[in-house]
C-alpha cells in the first residue's frame, strides 16, 4: 500500500508517546486549528501514542478526534481538531470523561467542553454506539402506526437501522418529533436517510404518523432535558489532584 498524500488543511504529526501528545496540546489546545495524528499500526516497527490514549488526551483538553484512516501499511491518520460548540457527544465519549473526572485528569478546557454541553443540552443527548443502541418508544409507536414504514425499517441492514436511529437519538427536544416524522413518512416510501430519491408516502400514512408522533413527543422531550449525573462535581484547576506522566488507556 503506498502511503497517500498527506492532508494540507493542517500539520501532521508523529507522537511517539502520550506523554508527547499530551505535551503538545498543553502547549498548542487554544491556539492550534487541529492537527492530523499518525497512529501506528501492529505491523509498524516504530511507536505512537495508541488510539484509545490519543482519544482520552484530545477529550481532557476539550478536543475531539475524527474518524481514522489508512496512510500506508503501517499507519493510520486521524484527524484532532478543538470540539465545536454545538458538537454532539457519544455515549462513549460521555461515559470516558465521567471516568477522567474522577479520575482527576480533566484539564480546564475540557471541563468547559462539558459544562458547554451540559448547559444546552447536548450532554443529556449523548447518542449510542451500534452495539447498543436501541429503538425508542417514540420511534416503535410511529412505525407501528404505520405498516409500511415498519417493514421497511425491518428490512434493513444493521448500517442503515443505525442511520436511522443515530437521526431520532440526536435531535433535540424541539425538533424531535418533527425529524421522527419525516423520517417515518420516509421509511414509508422506501428510503433510508442519506439517499437523494425522494419518498412516495401515502396521505393516510402522514396522518397515522402525525397522530402516533405527538402522543409520545411530550414524554420524550422531558426525558431529554434530564441531565446525566457524573457522580462526583468537575474539579477546578486548583482542586485537581497532581497528574501522572501519560495517560491510562480506555479497559
Amino acid at each position: 500500500m503506498s502511503p497517500k498524500p498527506l492532508p494540507t488543511d493542517l500539520p501532521t504529526y508523529t507522537f511517539r508517546s502520550a506523554r508527547d501528545f499530551e505535551t503538545f496540546l498543553e502547549r498548542e489546545h487554544t491556539t492550534a486549528p487541529g492537527c492530523y495524528v499518525k497512529l501506528a499500526k501492529k505491523s509498524a516497527c516504530e511507536p505512537s501514542v495508541s488510539s484509545a490514549e490519543a482519544v482520552e488526551i484530545a477529550l481532557c483538553f476539550g478536543w475531539i478526534d475524527g474518524r481514522a484512516n489508512g496512510f500506508d501499511e503501517n499507519w493510520w491518520l486521524v484527524r484532532y481538531t478543538p470540539r465545536r460548540s454545538k458538537s454532539i457527544w457519544s455515549r462513549k465519549n460521555v461515559n470516558t470523561v465521567t471516568r477522567l473526572v474522577q479520575e482527576g485528569k480533566m484539564r480546564p478546557a475540557g471541563i468547559a467542553a462539558v459544562d458547554a454541553a451540559k448547559a444546552d443540552g447536548r450532554w443529556a443527548r449523548a447518542y449510542d454506539g451500534p452495539a447498543t443502541i436501541t429503538v425508542s418508544d417514540d420511534l416503535a409507536a410511529a412505525l407501528a402506526a404505520v405498516p409500511a414504514a415498519s417493514s421497511f425499517f425491518e428490512s434493513l441492514s444493521k448500517s442503515e437501522r443505525y442511520a436511522v436511529l443515530w437521526r431520532i437519538q440526536t435531535a433535540s427536544p424541539q425538533n424531535r418529533a418533527k425529524r421522527t416524522e419525516a423520517i417515518v413518512q420516509m421509511l414509508a416510501g422506501g428510503n433510508v436517510p442519506g439517499r437523494t430519491v425522494k419518498p412516495q408516502t401515502l396521505p393516510e400514512d402522514r396522518q397515522a404518523v402525525k397522530k402516533a408522533v405527538a402522543k409520545n413527543s411530550t414524554v420524550k422531550q422531558n426525558l431529554a432535558t434530564e441531565d446525566i449525573p457524573t457522580g462526583q462535581p468537575l474539579p477546578t484547576a486548583e482542586s485537581r489532584q497532581p497528574r501522572r506522566s501519560g495517560l491510562r488507556p480506555r479497559s
